[in-house]
């Protein structure tokens, strides 16, 4: 089968297309038929091993010893089942589902194994395999942050970096449950955030948006680099501050305001679950959601969507289709 194989860490250069060895499924294991995947900023930071430190070494080695000849990347896929270990209950051939691959990675691939204890989940029919495939990392932690900040009907919630894959579903999930929502982005993604339901938009190349004089009962920072005291200070008395993507500092500091203040600043990230993905499906087969697509490209050319993440430039997700 075709697979793309990461040969190292490094630019989008260490990507090629081998022919690999098809998998077959263990006794507990299903055999999906890979129909789309995507490229993620988390994607491309691995590639890159762009990881904090203690990540590091663990991921050299496991990746290494997994797969020898090279790794394949991917975290999240849509396809049909082809084929199902005879311990397998859930699943039989001829299902459409989605998946996260969790650990074991493996999406840009023509065919992959997961466990049927993995996060998969059956495709409603009104949704496409492109569409299903953005939802496990994109979903699930825009699902999952809107959680941690106790997001609810009638709060005002500002989404920082709304105009990526975790941020375009954070903003519709947030306005299907009530809330107004600002969302906070480039310029070029504003018409985008709009058109899903932002009842205001800031253009953070021209306007800070802790300049405002507007407090909210939650601030959602995808790009999460730090709790700043500016930012801390546009939560009303009680607010909640989701850091979607901590570093040191903003661990330390979100910890101390959570301690000395009636605010909280929360940070992790997402471990998907199967009962997620059957919710947000469901959300998109009934129209209160929708997958933002930005570019699709073919499994050969995967290099190129990495350099288009990179870019910084893209709306929503970047979708690979796959097979012949």
């Amino acid at each position: 089968m075709r697979a793309i194989l990461q040969s190292g860490f490094g630019s989008p250069d260490v990507l090629g297309l081998g022919e690999v060895e098809k998998p077959a499924p263990g006794e507990d294991e299903v055999l999906i038929r890979v129909r789309a995947t995507t490229v993620t900023a988390g994607d491309c930071e691995f590639r890159r091993l762009d990881l904090p430190l203690y990540l590091r070494l663990p991921l050299r080695l496991y990746t290494g010893l997994r797969n020898r000849n090279g790794t394949i990347p991917g975290q999240e896929l849509a396809g049909e089942v082809e084929a199902v270990g005879d311990g397998v209950t859930r699943f039989e051939p001829g299902d459409r589902v989605v998946a996260a691959t969790l650990f074991r990675f493996g999406a840009y691939a023509e065919y992959a194994c997961l466990p049927e204890h993995y996060p998969i989940a059956l495709i409603p029919a009104g949704v496409t395999f492109e569409g299903a495939a953005t939802l496990p990392v994109g979903g699930i932690n825009g699902l999952h942050f809107l959680g941690m900040g106790e997001v609810g009907a009638g709060d005002e919630v500002l989404i920082n970096g709304a105009g990526g894959s975790i941020g375009t579903y954070a903003v519709q999930i947030a306005k299907s449950i009530g809330a107004e929502v600002t969302a906070v982005d480039d310029s070029g993604k504003l018409e985008t955030l709009r058109s899903i339901g932002a009842d205001d938009v800031v253009d953070y190349t021209k306007e800070d948006y802790t300049r405002r004089g507007e407090t909210y009962d939650a601030i959602v920072d995808v790009v999460g680099t730090s709790a700043s005291s500016s930012g801390l200070d546009c939560l009303s008395e009680t607010g909640r501050y989701v850091l979607g993507n901590p570093n040191v500092y903003g661990r330390i500091r979100g910890s101390w305001t959570s301690l000395t203040t009636d605010r909280t600043v929360a940070f992790e990230l997402a471990s998907p679950r199967e009962e997620e993905l059957r919710l947000l499906a469901g959300l998109v087969e009934s129209g209160d959601v929708r997958p933002v697509i930005d570019r699709r490209y073919p499994l050969e050319e995967v290099a190129d969507a990495h350099q288009y993440v990179e870019s910084g430039r893209k709306t929503g997700s970047v979708v690979v289709t796959v097979g012949r």
